[in-house]
């Protein structure tokens, strides 16, 4: 044998690296390992795409000429509402795929291994933030195709992306504690939906809520969807508002403090049984 090939003890000593570094490799090669899936299961991003699409056509053909908004045409009040209808709803893939990977067993494989505990859950988010990031794209596109118009400057775009994202993110959060906290993938897909439904119709995604009976008016404009909404199509069609940015920033943080803990309280419960 080559006495070049050798390898003494202190070489295969593993490198000093601070923990930080580890729980964020670990994370990053979970979030790899959920994103290189998805060319061997195209239709998962198909169908997360087709949803989306379904909506704007929906709005913008059926529902628009009869709703009326004031200052500018109504797919352009409508888009912002697409976006973060997107978003969200698309963040409940993180729930039912950590429910799917509990009852397949593939988490006790993970914790079998000389990894960060919270690699799971981080890398699932992180994976689930790409995807988003490229359905948003792709409804960018759709929307300029019905006739949106998005003003102002690119920076404000950009701001108007990385909020989208951080609300995918935080509520991505959420639906990692619900698919921790069920029993099963059905319910997870059953819980995962339930309670976004009265907070994305229940807001000015899609219609004003000056339209809306006073009590569910008083509901409607300070919920978290809404403010993000308005905050984004604020950013979009160049008459940003800073109260309103900052209240959906804070609002999208605040979830963040609130989940994140509770998702890693949720996994070491599920994980000890």
């Amino acid at each position: 044998m080559n006495s070049s090939t050798l390898h003494t003890t202190h070489t295969l000593l593993p490198l000093a690296r601070p923990s930080i570094y580890w729980t964020l490799a670990d994370a990053l090669v979970l979030a790899r390992r959920q994103l290189v899936q998805i060319p061997r299961i195209p239709e998962e991003l198909l169908f997360a795409t087709i949803q989306p699409i379904m909506f704007v056509f929906l709005f913008r053909y059926v529902f628009g000429g009869a709703i009326a908004v004031s200052g500018t045409s109504y797919v352009n009040y409508l888009m912002a509402g697409i976006f973060a209808q997107t978003v969200i709803f698309g963040s409940t893939n993180t729930g039912i795929g950590l429910a799917t990977d509990l009852q397949k067993g593939l988490v006790d494989r993970f914790r079998s291994l000389p990894m960060a505990r919270s690699a799971v859950l981080t890398g699932r988010t992180l994976a689930d933030l790409v995807r988003s990031t490229f359905v948003v794209f792709v409804m960018w596109m759709v929307g300029l195709l019905v006739g949106f118009q998005p003003q102002g400057n690119v920076l404000s775009w950009v701001a108007a992306a990385g909020l989208l994202l951080l609300t995918s993110f935080a509520f991505s959060w959420i639906s990692a504690t619900v698919g921790l906290v069920v029993s099963s993938v059905e319910a997870a897909q059953s819980a995962g939906f339930i309670w976004l439904f009265p907070l994305t119709f229940a807001s000015s995604a899609f219609v004003p809520t000056q339209s809306m009976p006073s009590w569910l008016r008083a509901f409607a404009e300070h919920q978290p969807v809404s403010l993000i909404v308005n905050a984004v199509r604020g950013l979009l069609l160049n008459q940003p508002d800073a109260s309103t940015i900052w209240q959906a920033l804070a609002w999208c943080v605040g979830l963040l403090v609130i989940f994140i803990p509770l998702a890693v309280w949720a996994y070491g419960r599920r994980t000890a049984r």
